[in-house]
């Protein structure tokens, strides 16, 4: 009985705790700010490529506007023209022909 008369007798401080939220604020918006800049980096890159307004990529800011966002970038008609496959250059060289065998 003596421990928990203790343990109920012993209130937590209400200054310190104040203190301790108050330190945590600004942590917590640090993280929320490096949360918001990896959602939104890649989306302002994609939205740049597609054509469209890079500014669209602020729309994760707001509940659900990702959901707008990739639902705009999927079924939008884009406004960059694919290059089509054969304009691509050969990544590598073809290899060397074997030298042909000397005749007699």
């Amino acid at each position: 009985m003596y421990n928990l008369a203790l343990f109920l007798q012993d209130q937590p401080d209400l200054t310190q705790a104040h203190h301790a939220l108050m330190m945590m604020v600004p942590i917590f918006m640090l993280f929320g700010v490096i949360f918001l800049a990896i959602i939104i980096i890649p989306f302002w890159f994609i939205c740049k490529k597609a054509g469209f307004s890079p500014w669209l990529s602020l729309l994760n800011v707001i509940p659900l506007g990702n959901l707008i966002l990739v639902y705009v970038l999927a079924f939008a008609q884009w406004k960059v023209m694919p290059i089509p496959q054969a304009a691509y250059p050969v990544p590598y060289p073809p290899p060397p022909q074997p030298p042909y065998p000397p005749q007699a």
